[in-house]
């Protein structure tokens, strides 16, 4: 076999792994989210100032929120368990040094504390739990597209051949859900003086580099004869055809319909969809091809997944729609955000019993189908990630309390309310010091220029595989080419971001 035929067989005909280890894996870049803002409250706390060397800054964030990841996804997956339990013992060890040295200075009641943190307002102008939602997706999938390559990669972690849940598997329709967040329609909800296709037409307008990246990434694929998974699209399509086009179709639908009730539509096109599927030849054409032997004579034909599967991935953008809708309903305090985090849990739940529901009347999650139990278990796990990284962020309100001046960026920002008093040492974090704190953060870098930094991920990745046998290579020369790999490019999106660059011309 060739070099390209090996790789293509090293990515395909596999099963997946279970919902629970992928729960598992999903706890970590809360927990990473939470250990770099204690630590950086710790410091705060020994030094009387914020970390203020852009050097250590962009150090400290690569070795606490990337490093971790990397390391969990290949020589520590077979323990990928426990890596949960050690990240969470050693932030529990740092809160407990914060609040031990807190009450050196101020013993008030460890109750009153928590009555006084429920009472804090917060800055309703901005959700931060979002912002790291997405950049973090676009961490992990960047890692994933490398990383799939190298053995150490488990192969139980690669997208499902047909039937399955991968970690790539979720991360597509994570993509899908993470963008759907922040769509214009969510975004100006309150502009209702505007004509209602006006969005329509910035969306026609927005996703031209989206299909330009399609074109360029068709072109350079076929030109280099670099390796792809032919049943993971089709021939001729890819993932940046699908955005741009559910994209299109969604802002279309929501020109139609009232926002409020892009969830019923998401539920009738998600349940059509699979009983075209479940009723109909639909399903064996898209996987066995018109002539029942994989032919992929004709367009469609050709690009059979991807096509088809746009059904299931505009029904996750819709009801991703809603979350977004939902998610911008104006709190402003730490109560109400606990609220919407039992909401968010309950929200879970009813999920995942519906997706038991789904495998046991219909199917198993197929990716490749984009079928109704693929688009409850993405729903289902991107507002489970959500919640942790909400969680994460009341976590580190309530230990800024406790610390008084400190200020983690990427984190709410806590308004003092007018008529209370500063008791036990409790005062609101300046937001002067909290803006200059976020010009340190890696996550406010990429989140800067998200499209470039997936844009440079693909690049990178198929110059490394151009250039390396990544399947025989082995475990230290893996880690050092993934780390190498992921901090180049953070350190690009890091110093546009210093200089205040944002590439960005639609």
């Amino acid at each position: 076999m060739s070099q390209k035929q090996l790789k293509e067989a090293f990515i395909s005909n596999l099963n997946g792994t279970s919902l629970l280890e992928i729960s598992a894996g999903l706890s970590l870049p809360p927990l990473c989210l939470l250990c770099r803002g204690l630590l950086l409250i710790l410091h705060y706390l020994h030094h009387g100032k914020p970390v203020s060397s852009r050097k250590y800054s962009l150090l400290l964030d690569f070795l606490v929120l990337v490093s971790p990841l990397l390391f969990s996804c290949t020589v520590l997956s077979p323990i990928i368990f426990f890596i949960p339990v050690i990240l969470a013992a050693f932030c529990a060890g740092i809160f407990f040094k914060i609040y031990s040295q807190r009450k050196r200075e101020a013993r008030a009641p460890f109750g009153q504390i928590v009555k006084e943190f429920q009472e804090a307002c917060l800055d309703p102008e901005s959700i931060p739990a979002i912002t790291v939602f997405r950049v973090y997706v676009n961490v992990l999938t960047s890692i994933s597209i490398l990383a799939v390559d190298f053995p150490q990669y488990p192969r139980r972690y690669a997208k499902a051949e047909t039937y399955g849940t991968g970690v790539m598997d979720l991360g597509v329709g994570a993509f899908i859900f993470g963008n759907a967040l922040v769509c214009p329609e969510v975004r100006h909800k309150s502009r209702t003086t505007q004509p209602r296709f006006s969005s329509l037409a910035r969306q026609v307008f927005a996703v031209w580099p989206l299909i330009s990246l399609g074109v360029g990434r068709l072109l350079s694929v076929k030109s280099i004869g670099y390796h792809e998974h032919t049943s993971e699209y089709g021939v001729h399509w890819n993932f940046f055809f699908t955005l741009a086009l559910v994209r299109l179709a969604a802002s279309l639908l929501l020109a139609i319909i009232p926002k409020r009730k892009a969830w019923l539509v998401a539920v009738a096109l998600a349940v059509l969809y699979q009983l075209l599927l479940s009723s109909t030849s639909l399903k064996r054409f898209i996987l066995h091809g018109s002539d029942g032997r994989g032919s992929r004579l004709g367009f469609l034909d050709a690009n059979r997944e991807g096509l088809l599967s746009l059904c299931g991935y505009l029904a996750i953008y819709l009801a991703s729609v809603q979350v977004g809708l939902w998610l911008l309903q104006r709190r402003s305090s730490v109560r109400s955000w606990l609220e919407a985090l039992r909401g968010l849990a309950l929200a879970v739940l009813a999920l995942w019993v519906l997706l038991q529901l789904c495998q046991a009347c219909t199917e198993p999650v197929s990716r490749r189908l984009a079928n109704l139990p693929f688009c409850t278990w993405v729903l289902a796990h991107c507002l489970l990630l959500l919640g942790f990284f909400v969680l994460t962020d009341l976590t580190l309100v309530f230990t800024k309390l406790l610390a008084r001046g400190s200020s983690v960026p990427c984190c709410w920002k806590v308004v003092q309310p007018p008529n209370s008093r500063k008791k036990h040492g409790m005062e609101a974090v300046p937001v002067g010091r909290q803006d200059k704190l976020s010009q340190l953060c890696l996550i406010s870098a990429i989140n800067k220029n998200q499209l470039l930094f997936f844009l440079l991920a693909n690049v990178m990745t198929g110059a490394v595989n151009i250039l390396i046998d990544t399947i025989h290579s082995k475990a230290a020369f893996t880690l050092c080419i993934l780390h190498l790999y992921m901090f180049f490019n953070c350190l690009v999106m890091y110093i546009l971001h210093a200089r205040n660059i944002v590439l960005k011309f639609w």
